[in-house]
Formats: structure tokens, C-alpha cells, sequence
């Protein structure tokens, strides 16, 4: 994110970097700070001007996929990752799994999982709170085998997209301090 460090990986015997994040939007900025969190050397690098960390998430409503949440329960919507799962393969499609969907379905478990999970407690170990409301975004069918959701998942966080940015921005600035 300093453009001096940019210069450095060019094989001129600078700096080395263990990763190179390439977009300082929202999954750029966890993944630069997930890897410099576990003591890795990162660059992180983006087209734009450091003005616009965060790219589009930070312009976004700040919306999150989560399942069977606590504030799905207040509002008497029941959800579980079975359900959530039945959603996304009707979404989805599926259809070439031996082949270009192997892995993206190995993804599609493994973020349901995820989201289903541990996903909103880091959030909130982060300090990111979220709306006490479910909005329903992707809307399917009130059943699970169209494209869709079939029950509300999406999760507003305080601050719309400011507010999920910020606590990664926060990290990734961290470790360029300490660097």
C-alpha cells in the first residue's frame, strides 16, 4: 500500500513478500491482514488510489450472508445450513461437478459452513455489530429448490459498508505501522 514497496518487489534485491494481494477492496483487506496476522510479509496492491481502500464494499448497504443467526431467531425466521445448502444448490446449478464446478462447489460448502459457523462471532470479536433486522436479498421461492433464498439472510451491519471495512482496514494499517 506505500508505493515505495512497490519498487521493492521488483527482483532488484529489495524487499521480498510472502504474498501479494492484488485488490484493496473487502477480500483483499482480509486477506492482506488474515496473512500478515499469522507473521507473513504481504503486499497489498490495488489500481486505485489509496483513497478508495475497500472499493465497492465500502460504497455497499453493508449486507452479509449469515445462517440461523441470532437476529434471524428474534424475528421467528428458521433457517439452518441444511436449508441454506438446499438454497445454494438450487441457485447455483451444479451440473459439471467432475470438472469447472468441482471446486467452486467445494467453496459453496465450505462458505455455508462458514456462515453457518464461526463467520458472525469473528465478526463481532472485530467489534462489527449488526442491525437488529433481516433483509432478504436474492430473493427465491418460499421453497428450497428454486433460485433464491427461501428465508431472509441478509444481515445489515451498524455503519453499511463503512462499517465492515473499517475493522480490516484497521488491521492491514496496523501491521504497515509496525512494519
Amino acid at each position: 500500500m506505500r508505493e515505495e514497496r512497490i519498487a521493492d518487489c521488483k527482483g532488484d534485491g529489495g524487499v521480498e513478500y510472502e504474498a501479494i494481494v492484488v485488490g484493496a477492496g473487502l477480500a483483499g483487506l482480509v486477506a492482506a491482514a488474515e496473512i500478515a496476522d499469522a507473521g507473513k510479509t504481504v503486499l497489498l496492491l490495488d489500481q486505485e488510489p489509496e483513497a478508495s481502500i475497500g472499493g465497492q464494499a465500502w460504497w455497499s448497504f453493508g449486507g452479509l450472508f449469515l445462517v440461523d443467526s441470532p437476529e434471524q431467531k428474534r424475528m421467528g425466521i428458521k433457517d439452518s445450513k441444511e436449508l441454506a445448502w438446499q438454497d445454494w444448490l438450487g441457485a447455483a446449478g451444479f451440473d459439471r461437478e467432475q470438472d469447472e464446478d468441482y471446486w467452486g462447489k467445494k467453496w459453496a460448502e465450505a462458505y455455508v459452513d462458514f456462515a453457518a459457523g464461526e463467520k458472525r462471532a469473528w465478526l463481532a470479536s472485530m467489534g462489527i455489530r449488526f442491525f437488529p433486522v433481516v433483509g432478504w436479498a436474492e430473493r427465491g421461492g418460499y421453497l428450497a429448490e428454486g433460485h433464491g433464498n427461501s428465508v431472509s439472510r441478509f444481515h445489515i451491519v451498524w455503519g453499511t459498508g463503512p462499517g465492515i471495512v473499517a475493522p480490516f482496514e484497521r488491521r492491514v494499517r496496523a501491521h504497515m505501522k509496525a512494519d
